[in-house]
């Protein structure tokens, strides 16, 4: 598998185990605390348009398949289906602690929560999971306490700084400090793909008022704008209290890559899933 890569952000990592290709960051691996990966569409058993690695039941793949994809999933990470959590996603930045009672949810039994886009835990064992075609994953990893966090963020997620909210309710739930998480912004789409209109170009303008034009490129088109995701998340972690050298920004984007990951904007909405995974082990 070959990707086009982004200059100038950490190089992400392409593995492979049996037949599942998945990415990993090279900051988490030099931790042993915890276990994490973000998949590709290589090595499931889902067809069409949803090949091959589907992680979501909602898009009209076959339960089967999709069951099939998490056990093989979760088989990378030395877990099971039985042991994942995942979220609810809805674009909020509504934030859920994860405990034992809630493992299986999303892929064994159905959630009985809505509108939850970022999981936290610190309890060992528990895989946290949240899916993806586009938008920005968001993993975090308090080494001195022990907690773990992962979310979905998109546009309306980044617009309302859900990377410090996440930080937020890891330091409420887990006395965390941003100077001792250890913070990942995964594979999304990058600015070079992402154009977007004059309403979402003033939503950032107000959030981020000065810092709006490093954020944003002129468009192909009048009244159109290139956003940058990853920088926008990026400067929130840091403005958060993420330590630069703490903070790692993937070189891997969903839709330049559609051919071995799913996006949303690359397919024009015909897809699957992706995944990214975060476990406490220790």
């Amino acid at each position: 598998m070959e990707l086009i890569r982004k200059s100038g952000n950490e190089h992400m990592t392409l593995q492979q185990y049996k037949e599942v290709f998945y990415l990993t960051f090279p900051l988490f691996e030099k931790v042993e605390m915890v276990r994490h990966l973000f998949s590709t569409r290589a090595g499931g058993v889902s067809q069409g348009i949803y090949a091959s690695m589907n992680l979501s039941y909602a898009r009209g793949d076959r339960r089967e398949a999709v069951d099939e994809n998490f056990r093989r999933l979760a088989e990378v990470m030395g877990s099971t289906p039985e042991r994942i959590v995942c979220g609810k996603q809805t674009h909020t930045t509504n934030i859920r602690l994860v405990t034992e009672e809630d493992c299986g949810k999303g892929v064994i039994f159905p959630t009985d929560y809505e509108d939850v886009d970022g999981l936290i835990t610190n309890r060992p064992g528990i895989v946290l999971c949240t899916s993806f075609a586009d938008c920005v994953p968001l993993y975090f990893v308090d080494v001195e306490n022990k907690a773990i966090g992962l979310a979905h963020s998109g546009w309306r997620g980044t617009v309302n700084r859900m990377g410090e909210k996440m930080l937020q309710a890891m330091k409420n739930a887990f006395n965390t400090r941003p100077e001792h998480v250890l913070a990942a912004i995964g594979p999304s789409i990058c600015q070079d793909c992402y154009e977007v209109g004059e309403d979402t170009a003033e939503a950032f303008r107000e959030a981020f008022s000065q810092e709006w034009e490093q954020l944003f490129a002129k468009g192909k088109a009048e009244g159109k704008y290139q956003l940058n995701l990853w920088e926008a998340n990026r400067r929130i972690l840091l403005d958060a209290g993420i330590l630069k050298d703490h903070l790692a920004v993937t070189d891997v984007c969903t839709c330049c890559n559609s051919v071995h990951l799913f996006s949303h904007r690359a397919s024009q909405g015909k897809r699957g899933n992706l995944a990214a995974l975060l476990e406490l082990v220790s």
